[in-house]
């Protein structure tokens, strides 16, 4: 009985404690879940407060060569250079977006300042960060994006951007950088610039996948003159004795783009576009004139994948065709008084095109191998003054150009590749300007025969004149 008794008094007192856990457990539960809306509310408003960062270092060394017209030779084995990109976004809702990005680039032990004729260039900034300069961080981006959801009411999804934009890297140019594809078409703009775009999603609309219309306007100088200007002239008022204003508008349409064939067409007219003036030996002058205006377009194709499966469903290829069309001011006198008609060595319009290929194969399961060909003819003249090539863009190429490349990816932030580019000119001005002076578009071989025959000026001309260029690069790059 006693034991009975005992084991009753048990039994009692477990029910007892475990009706007492229970509440305690559910006490506890109510103060986790308050504690919980807390720390979500405090994360939420830590993250509206605060910039995301992110790290892109790369560090590489190019050997270089450039054969010249006159049979001599220029460059340099060990370039050593590093790059610093320092991404920034911030997103306080669903419809409005910061991006930013700071950037260094700069040559090992090299401190490239703006010296001799590039002086005259303040008004200037399409290669701010893709030119080789000095460890100081500058502004490469920064701009606000954006997102709403019904344009005019419909089912449109659009976007509205300004600021300093992402320009340079664009589609298809992005590929050998391992990056993804900035806004506009690589193969006819590369360019930092200033300036606005607007984007109308059409896929709903008309069914068809990826369906898009982008405007886009931009600046690419002012002759607005600084602070204290050393003519004495009003701050920020027009400087009449430099260039106009530098103005680009145009648009992006991609007709179609299901992720695997993407498709996209661009067309931009350019404004008082500038020419280097140059001695009749070939070396700057120091100023600059506005000889005309500019147009291009350009279809560009990607084919991402070209199966549904296996080893193919990783290959890329892709095609480009681009035109470009000048329009000279006709004869007009330059900031020096010389007479300077016309553009590219023509007083008349002249069209010029480029074609572009490339294919993008997986070697392992983190190696990629790419090949590229792009040719361009007489009066092809291209925005692609960033391209990240040291001997120049090879897609201003009046004449042939190749490149091979393989991309690794060592760990989830570090990667590696080895690329070597090839450039032989057909016309010279490839890497100059829109005028006749750094831009004149004349027949290598012509000028070649010219000074076997005994042309002084062309005599003159043959050592500044590049034939070909060659770069080989290896770099080891760092993103987190």
């Amino acid at each position: 009985m006693k034991k009975m008794f005992g084991m009753g008094l048990l039994t009692a007192a477990t029910f007892a404690l475990g009706a007492t856990t229970e509440e305690e457990i559910a006490k506890l539960q109510k103060q986790i879940d308050r504690l919980k809306v807390k720390v979500g509310k405090v994360n939420a408003q830590s993250s509206n407060d605060n910039i995301k960062w992110g790290v892109d270092f790369r560090t590489a060394i190019d050997s270089i060569n450039y054969d010249m017209a006159d049979g001599s030779s220029a460059g340099k084995n060990d370039l050593m250079s590093m790059r610093l990109w320092l991404n920034m976004a911030y997103a306080p809702d669903s419809h409005n977006v910061f991006k930013g990005q700071l950037s260094m680039n700069k040559a090992f032990g090299g401190n490239f300042d703006k010296r001799g004729y590039l002086q005259s260039m303040y008004t200037f900034d399409w290669i701010g960060n893709e030119a080789l300069g000095d460890n100081t961080l500058k502004v490469r981006q920064a701009y606000w994006l954006y997102l709403g959801d019904r344009a005019f009411g419909l089912d449109m999804p659009w976007t509205f951007s300004i600021g300093r934009r992402p320009s340079t890297n664009g589609f298809l140019a992005n590929l050998r950088e391992d990056d993804p594809a900035q806004s506009p078409l690589g193969h006819i703009i590369n360019v930092e610039f200033d300036g606005l775009s607007s984007k109308l999603d059409l896929s709903n609309v008309t069914g068809i996948p990826g369906m898009s219309f982008k405007i886009c306007m931009g600046q690419g100088s002012t002759n607005a003159t600084p602070m204290f200007a050393s003519n004495g002239a009003p701050q920020y008022s027009n400087d009449d004795t430099i260039n106009e204003d530098i103005r680009l508008a145009g648009f992006i349409f991609e007709p179609y783009n299901d992720g695997q064939i993407i498709s996209k067409i661009t067309w931009f007219r350019a404004y008082d576009l500038p020419d280097l003036d140059l001695t009749a030996t070939g070396v700057p002058t120091g100023s600059f004139s506005s000889v005309g205006n500019m147009d291009g377009a350009a279809l560009s194709v990607l084919i991402d994948g070209i199966t549904e499966d296996g080893y193919f469903s990783d290959v890329k290829v892709f095609g480009s065709f681009a035109w470009s069309k000048s329009r000279p001011n006709g004869s007009g006198i330059d900031v020096g008084g010389v007479n300077n008609p016309g553009m590219m060595g023509s007083t008349d319009s002249k069209t010029g095109t480029s074609y572009w290929f490339g294919t993008q194969l997986p070697v392992t399961e983190d190696g990629k191998f790419g090949v590229e060909y792009n040719h361009g003819s007489q009066y092809w003249r291209p925005f692609d003054y960033a391209e990240d090539t040291m001997i120049g863009s090879k897609l201003a190429a009046r004449g042939d150009a190749w490149e091979v490349y393989f991309t690794y990816q060592l760990t989830d932030a570090l990667s590696a590749q080895a690329r070597y580019t090839r450039i032989d000119y057909d016309y010279t001005g490839s890497n100059g300007f829109f005028g006749n002076s750094s831009g004149n578009a004349m027949k290598i071989a012509d000028v070649k025969a010219a000074a076997a025959n005994g042309n002084a000026q062309a005599q003159q001309l043959l050592p500044t004149i590049v034939e070909s260029a060659d770069d080989f690069r290896f770099y080891i790059r760092y993103r987190f």
